[in-house]
């Protein structure tokens, strides 16, 4: 509530906010930078979130068997995800250095060009993605007690008609999934803008040339480097709507599940 009334004042922290109206508003829809990172946040989303959501869903599928070491490779897959996040950030940092980073020397070792991750713009959003990637150890949880608790009846039923796995996986373990795959894809539109907040501040501060240059980030700019709060709240606030409409919407798109099914 308080960046709320924030968001209708023009307050730099230091002088008695004062009464803006819509003011603030008016200038973020009509600043570039905000703009930008508007699209380079939803460009970020488009590209991170589909591939959090595969990514999980295919280790959930290969690790859901009970056999030996796989509970080593689960904790394996969900490690990432409990490292703080400048840690982790920190730790890309040095995987992604062009001159001695792994990645790099790996790359160059496959004979495969080794780019110079964060110095180029096109290079760093996708080194945004990559690290966002191996943080699935939640949504790789959720999608293995989905697994779980699908019944077993159906499974034996499409063994004993001599279905193939992969029509297996299409027509029974994808459908069955599929409220567990709308739930997590909400979620991950959430998780990934916010966590895109350390990589960005700790590695490119929304470099190269605005490039990383998010929505997070830019409110923190905002906020403090400016000390437009008034500002910074506003654009908060649009990320408030944009959470509860992406909210509403997964609540919808369940109700609408649920009555199919009972349906």
């Amino acid at each position: 509530f308080a960046t709320m009334g924030i968001a209708f004042t023009q307050y730099n922290a230091i002088q008695a906010p004062s009464w803006a109206g819509l003011g603030n508003f008016q200038r973020l829809f009509s600043s570039p930078l905000v703009r930008l990172s508007l699209r380079n946040s939803l460009a970020f989303l488009a590209l991170a979130v589909p591939l959090r959501l595969v990514g999980a869903l295919c280790l959930a599928h290969l690790l859901q068997p009970r056999r030996r070491l796989f509970g080593l490779y689960r904790a394996g897959v969900f490690l990432p995800t409990i490292i703080p996040n400048v840690a982790y950030s920190l730790l890309w940092l040095w995987i992604l250095n062009p001159l001695y980073g792994p990645l790099n020397l790996l790359l160059q070792a496959l004979h495969l060009p080794a780019p110079t991750w964060l110095v180029e713009p096109q290079s760093a959003r996708l080194a945004m993605v990559i690290i966002s990637f191996f943080q699935i150890g939640e949504g790789f949880v959720v999608l293995l007690a989905g697994l779980r608790n699908i019944p077993r009846a159906y499974y034996d039923s499409a063994q004993v008609d001599g279905a193939s796995h992969w029509q297996v996986f299409w027509n029974i373990t994808l459908p069955q999934l599929a409220p567990w795959l709308l739930m997590l894809t909400f979620r991950d539109l959430i998780v990934s803008l916010q966590n895109s907040f350390s990589p960005t501040y700790v590695l490119t501060y929304g470099g190269p040339y605005y490039a990383t240059t998010f929505v997070p980030l830019l409110v923190y700019e905002l906020a403090f480097d400016f000390f437009d709060l008034g500002m910074a709240a506003a654009l908060l606030v649009l990320v408030y709507c944009f959470i509860a409409l992406a909210v509403m919407g997964a609540l919808h798109l369940l109700g609408l599940r649920g009555s199919d099914v009972d349906g």
